[in-house]
């Protein structure tokens, strides 16, 4: 690809969740000969490293996290604290404006990605640095939050989807926000509206009507990186002790459970998913945190569950290869969360899709899948926002279940959506196009000069 070389800093929210696509946005950058400089604390600098691809071009630049009343010490990333502490920690990054200028004062880029830190365009317009403000959520997530209602569901003009909605039944996944200065929603808003270009990592084929309802809303270009999965590292293998459990099934016969690596459950839910699991009779294998305030997973199993389900099932609290499991033969139903990665990891893979989301955003990614493209099915919940053993069971069995109608609807149109994702080019076209853009959007800058 030819056009001029740039310089771009990187600037996520400190959430794994963020950090990651950042740095899978960087690599791609990187191998195209593009410099990047990545602003992050020492604890994930360490955690990442290994996924950094391009080490001569993409520099890791070490930055403090300040100390703010009520956030304990020590806390670098979101993984440091639970979810009810963010908007502090969101505070202490606000405080970090003074080093973000040292750094661009002294690297010189050419833009900067950033998402959360609102402030990031007023800084950089100081110095005559272009801005992209890089959603690494949905683009039906954005679409919802610019406008009032849209998000609760109640019927707004214009707005792309009466599927894609929170209903009053979701209210357990809206945890309240305390907030320290400008709200989360309005940090959004501030930048959506501050920096010169949106990017969305999300593809036209799932979600082109949302990417054109922000274009219109926000009156600027969404500018598309498909959905940057890292790029699958042909020489690492599933670890030994699943390729062998793994092994010992029939083909598409094991359900895989991961909820995400900030999934905490309380006890007693946390046991409905196990029991649930143990309700369909089939081989499984569920990652999953232990429960709020326990430290092992053993100690909070329900009675006499693991003598009952030796041999068949397995309740794993360490990290685990997830693409890799996703992969491997014996696996035919991921039951996810409905975060961003995984959903796209789900589309891309072979198994049926089951959500149990936890959070609003998983809820609408939810809906995306399960409603608009019904390409999985979602586990019904109560009011509270409960599912129980029998209706985890019950959604499982619809998509596994041979003759099942749902099942063979949901698998007719994952083929399909997976089929469309995975067609020759259409990644490395997405990635091709936005790297042009940028170069556009810099061009026209110096020209204006």
């Amino acid at each position: 690809m030819g056009g001029s070389k740039f310089h771009a800093l990187m600037f996520p929210w400190f959430a794994t969740g963020h950090m990651t696509p950042f740095l899978h946005l960087s690599n791609n950058l990187a191998e195209k000969g593009h410099r990047v400089t990545f602003l992050l604390p020492n604890k994930a600098l360490k955690q990442l490293e290994h996924l950094n691809l391009f080490p001569d071009n993409i520099v890791f630049h070490s930055v403090t996290v300040p100390q703010v009343d009520g956030l304990p010490v020590g806390t670098e990333t979101a993984s440091d604290i639970p979810s009810s502490l963010e908007p502090l920690l969101m505070s202490a990054i606000e405080l970090m404006r003074d080093q973000v200028e040292d750094v661009v004062r002294a690297v010189e880029p050419d833009l900067i990605f950033f998402d959360f830190a609102h402030w990031i365009p007023e800084v950089a317009r100081e110095f005559g640095v272009k801005t992209v403000m890089y959603a690494v959520t949905a683009a039906s997530t954005i679409a919802s939050m610019l406008v009032p209602g849209a998000e609760l569901g109640v019927p707004t003009p214009g707005y792309p989807s009466t599927k894609v909605v929170l209903r009053k039944q979701d209210a357990y996944s809206m945890k309240p926000i305390i907030s320290i200065g400008p709200n989360f929603f309005e940090r959004i808003a501030i930048s959506l509206s501050n920096c010169d270009v949106i990017a969305s990592r999300t593809a036209r084929e799932i979600e082109g009507n949302f990417c054109d309802y922000i274009e219109k809303h926000c009156k600027k270009k969404v500018l598309l990186t498909g959905p940057m999965l890292p790029k699958t590292d042909k020489t690492r293998e599933l670890e030994e002790q699943w390729s062998k459990w793994l092994s010992g099934f029939e083909p598409g016969s094991v359900l895989f459970c991961a909820l995400g690596s900030q999934t905490v459950l309380e006890k007693d839910q946390f046991q409905e998913l196990c029991l649930g699991m143990e309700l369909t009779g089939l081989p499984f294998l569920v990652a999953i945190k232990p429960p709020r305030g326990l430290s092992t997973i053993q100690e909070a199993l329900p009675e006499g569950f693991e003598e009952r389900v030796k041999g068949r099932g397995v309740v794993w609290g360490g990290w685990v290869q997830q693409p890799l499991i996703l992969s491997h033969s014996s696996v035919g139903c991921f039951v996810s969360h409905g975060g961003f990665g995984s959903m796209w990891e789900s589309l891309l893979s072979d198994c049926q899709i089951v959500m149990i989301p936890q959070l609003g955003e998983q809820v609408l990614n939810t809906r995306l899948v399960s409603e608009e493209l019904e390409a999985a099915v979602e586990v019904a919940r109560e009011e509270t926002g409960w599912f129980s053993k029998e209706s985890l069971r019950d959604a499982i069995n619809s998509v596994m279940k041979k003759d099942s109608e749902i099942g063979n609807l949901v698998r007719k149109n994952h083929n399909k959506w997976r089929e469309a994702l995975a067609s020759p080019g259409l990644m490395t076209g997405y990635v091709d196009n936005f790297i042009e853009s940028l170069q556009d959007l810099i061009v026209c800058e110096t020209n204006h000069d």
